[in-house]
């Protein structure tokens, strides 16, 4: 790792709804190893740097959109390494960039702005010739790490804690990936719960076969597929009240397209009773903090 895990901590929180329903919630801070690359992101990197690195290669390409903090902690975690890195960006140059891309631009990364059709049909595949005249000497990681090294690289997130302690792990979700490394390494009994924040995604099961090579128990995954309040990087005035109100009561600083998702679903799913009493549930805070500045400003009590 890039990075001393010794930072990451266990918050325990206590509120009334839990004494209620007999059930005990914790989170994991994974947003405090690094300002930069943090949360879930250094975890599903750590494979495809060293295999950068072991086959010799001097450059990483990714790919993301104008406000991905996925291209934000490559460049970071390349220009630590000694690599280069190239941002494949959705869309057209715009004439300012965005505060994300500014970051990956500050960390040294080459930005290649491609059409929307391109991006998509290389996303999925289909047009590999794009890329490999230009990028044949360069490690490829997928967009957010999907590949199943992506996915080995999150398993190791399980190594962090005694996962013998607790009976249910719930992470937001988006392509899988972290959610297939949580899966690898899960205990046995132990339930694996995602909440996805994109809507209508309906191949969660295809997914995580790619990535971890099985197929899910029904008995140890479970998804919440209702609060992804109205799709990726969608928000409400009720969500982002919520997460004014975590603040207050725990201290905890949310983003509004991953953690806060998550957790609120994990609140809703203990009032209704989703967990059995005697739970001990551990949420994970997968970073993304910074995605908070494309808010309006005085949306959030918290920077």
């Amino acid at each position: 790792m890039l990075f001393d895990s010794s930072p990451i901590c266990i918050n325990f929180l206590e509120d009334d709804l839990f004494i209620r329903k007999k059930v005990s919630v914790s989170i994991l801070r994974l947003d405090k190893i690094h300002p930069v690359v943090s949360g879930n992101k250094l975890f599903k990197l750590h494979f495809f740097l060293k295999e950068a690195l072991s086959a010799g290669h001097k450059t990483i390409t990714s790919f993301g959109g104008a406000y991905s903090n996925h291209l934000v902690a490559t460049a970071y975690a390349c220009r630590l390494s000694g690599l280069n890195s190239v941002g494949i960006v959705r869309g057209d140059r715009p004439p300012i960039l965005s505060h994300t891309l500014q970051e990956c631009s500050r960390f040294g990364m080459q930005l290649k702005f491609i059409t929307r059709k391109d991006y998509g049909l290389i996303k999925n595949g289909c047009a590999n010739t794009l890329l490999q005249n230009e990028f044949s000497e360069s490690t490829i990681i997928p967009e957010g790490g999907y590949h199943p090294l992506g996915a080995k690289g999150a398993a190791l997130i399980m190594g962090l804690f005694n996962k013998e302690k607790f009976s249910h792990i719930c992470t937001a979700t988006g392509t899988a990936t972290t959610l297939a490394g949580l899966l690898l390494a899960a205990g046995k009994g132990q339930s694996i719960v995602g909440i996805p924040v994109l809507k209508g995604i309906t191949d969660m099961p295809e997914r995580i076969r790619y990535l971890a090579g099985i197929t899910p128990n029904p008995d140890q995954l479970h998804l919440l597929h209702q609060y992804h309040f109205g799709g990726y990087a969608k928000r409400t005035t009720e969500l982002l009240q919520f997460m004014n109100r975590c603040w207050k009561q725990f201290q905890l600083p949310l983003d509004f397209v991953y953690t806060a998702k998550m957790f609120y679903g994990v609140m809703e799913s203990i009032k209704n009773d989703h967990y059995p009493a005697g739970s001990n549930i551990l949420c994970l805070h997968t970073g993304g903090i910074q995605g908070n500045g494309s808010l309006p400003e005085g949306s959030l009590l918290y920077p």
